[in-house]
């Protein structure tokens, strides 16, 4: 198995798979530390060294998780099963997590979780295998949802592993009633961010606490509003 992304998600789910004694044939992340003591690849454009990870992979199977990297060819056409474990519900949280937790509680979403999803060519829309839901409360503010949904994170990668080592079917999980609809949240929905500042759910969705030093685009975004005096 080969693992990409960064910090203790991706850590987390290296030290499990060696536990449970799955390969671990390499770490694509910037920090060796993540690697956990298997073999390390520092690549910010893994897609170049895709004859690398090929030649790595002993099964085949690639894991991506806490992963910002864009992958896509020639990476997506050499064999690989890629998989991204993400930090929000499919197809309704695309993109980055940190900004999507800060809409998701904007928007009033009475749900969030973690998606496993195939990686395909586009940004979060690979068939979805499974997913892990949770309630957000009208007492939960982004800190608390973050944290949530990094830890169902780490439960769905648990608990898929062995199926997905063994070459086992997942999901796709049940269809709702009424599908959702597809929305991404880039950096560039922050420049939307302001048109929220009145919104009754502004200070929860926008209460960071230690998640700050990780999304920084989020903390520039909230900064500029708030220190931005309102029109009279």
């Amino acid at each position: 198995m080969i693992f990409i992304g960064d910090g203790a998600l991706l850590r987390r789910a290296v030290v499990h798979a060696a536990a449970e004694r799955h390969p671990v044939d390499l770490v694509c992340c910037a920090d060796p530390a993540d690697a956990a003591g298997a073999p390390h690849l520092a690549a910010d454009d893994v897609n170049v060294q895709a004859a690398a990870l090929v030649a790595a992979c002993t099964d085949g199977i690639v894991w991506s998780l806490n992963n910002r990297r864009i992958l896509r060819e020639p990476l997506l056409s050499r064999g690989l099963r890629i998989l991204n474990v993400h930090n929000g519900l499919l197809p309704q949280h695309r993109g980055l997590p940190s900004v999507a937790v800060l809409f998701a509680l904007l928007h009033g979403d009475t749900e969030y979780g973690a998606t496993l999803h195939e990686v395909d060519a586009g940004i979060d829309t690979g068939p979805v295998l499974a997913e892990r839901r949770f309630a957000v409360t009208p007492d939960d503010r982004y800190r608390t949802v973050m944290l949530k949904g990094i830890r169902a994170c780490q439960t769905l990668f648990e608990e898929s592993l062995p199926y997905v080592a063994a070459g086992r079917t997942l999901g796709p999980p049940p269809a709702p009633a009424s599908p959702p609809p597809a929305v991404y949240y880039g950096v560039r929905a922050l420049d939307r961010l302001s048109d929220h500042r009145d919104h009754p759910a502004y200070p929860r969705a926008t209460d960071l606490g230690p998640f700050a030093a990780h999304a920084p685009e989020v903390t520039r975004a909230v900064t500029a509003v708030n220190s931005t005096p309102r029109l009279r």
